[in-house]
Parts: structure tokens; C-alpha cells; sequence
């Protein structure tokens, strides 16, 4: 669609790929939520491959610092040379330009919750792939993108929050 309204009304747009956010207020039905709730309610999770699958976690403030730095920087007609390339639209990765294994952040969960995880091994299912990793070199250019929140420093973040949340909430 961003593509035929670029050619057809010469409609600046710019998508947006997020990299598996994190943070307070997330998604339940992320990985990262699903695991902290279990960890806490003393139910297994499930882990494939014994953890070792890898993804770009990218915590939700390095995701805000992405798009509000792309909000005034459309892209321009004939910016890409010969069309299509010369539509005025694009794809921007904002991620964390570094993926980081399942097991280590089930490992910072767990020590940002003060318990341990009760682990269910399975095997990868054949669709997921194996590592995600954000290539932002095309947003760090525009804008001077650069992620700023480790995992390490993340997570703890989303457990303190996640605690507080599940105290207000009555699951404590």
C-alpha cells in the first residue's frame, strides 16, 4: 500500500519495522511478559531449543527515541535514484542492533524477579527462525539513531515495573 500511494499521490511515508519490544506496559502475550508472569506464579515456560534462539530485544525507549527522530524527516522524491527507489517512501529498522539468546534473558528475569524459572524444554517449531537482528544502519544515518538500553539494564526496568504492576492488580 505505501508503495502505490507513493506512486500513484507521491506520498512521503516512512514504515516502521520494530525488533522485539520490551518494556513496562508491554504486550502479555510477548515472550518476555508470559515468562516474568509465570516465573511468578510458579507455572513452567516453555523454552525452545534450550534457549539458545536469539532475538533483537529492543526496550520501548529506544523505540519511542526512533520514531519521534523520524517524524520530521520524510523521505524525499528522486532521493533513491532510478524508480522505484525514487518513491518517496522506506522502511526503517529500530532495533537493538544486537541479539541476545532466549536463556539470557530468561536468566536476567529471573534475577530482576528474585526466582527461578521452571523450564520445559521443546524443539524449535520449524516456522520461527533462529535469530533476529536489526540492521540500523538506514535510521542511524537519518537521525543518528542509536539504541541506548542493554537487556541487562532493560529488564530490570520491566521487572520493577512488572512487580508493582502485578501488586496493583491483585496477582501478588
Amino acid at each position: 500500500m505505501s508503495h502505490a500511494y507513493a506512486h500513484l499521490y507521491g506520498l512521503p511515508q516512512t514504515g516502521l519495522r520494530f525488533f522485539t519490544v520490551y518494556g513496562p506496559w508491554g504486550r502479555p502475550d510477548m515472550a518476555y511478559y508470559m515468562f516474568a508472569r509465570a516465573i511468578m506464579a510458579g507455572e513452567p515456560i516453555t523454552v525452545f531449543d534450550g534457549g539458545t534462539l536469539r532475538r533483537d530485544f529492543t526496550y520501548i525507549d529506544d523505540i519511542v527515541t526512533g520514531v519521534i527522530g523520524s517524524l520530521d524527516r520524510p523521505p524525499q522524491m528522486g532521493a533513491g535514484g532510478d524508480a522505484p527507489d525514487a518513491l518517496p517512501h522506506r522502511v526503517l529498522n529500530i532495533g537493538n542492533h544486537r541479539a541476545e539468546s532466549v536463556g539470557r534473558l530468561i536468566a536476567l528475569l529471573e534475577q530482576s524477579l528474585g526466582r527461578q524459572a521452571i523450564i520445559r524444554e521443546a524443539p524449535r517449531p520449524r516456522a520461527d527462525v533462529t535469530e533476529t537482528c536489526a540492521d540500523i544502519n538506514a535510521i542511524a544515518d537519518l537521525t543518528g539513531f542509536a539504541p541506548s538500553t542493554p537487556l541487562d539494564v532493560g529488564i530490570p526496568r520491566f521487572a520493577k515495573w512488572y512487580l508493582g504492576w502485578r501488586d496493583r492488580i491483585g496477582e501478588g
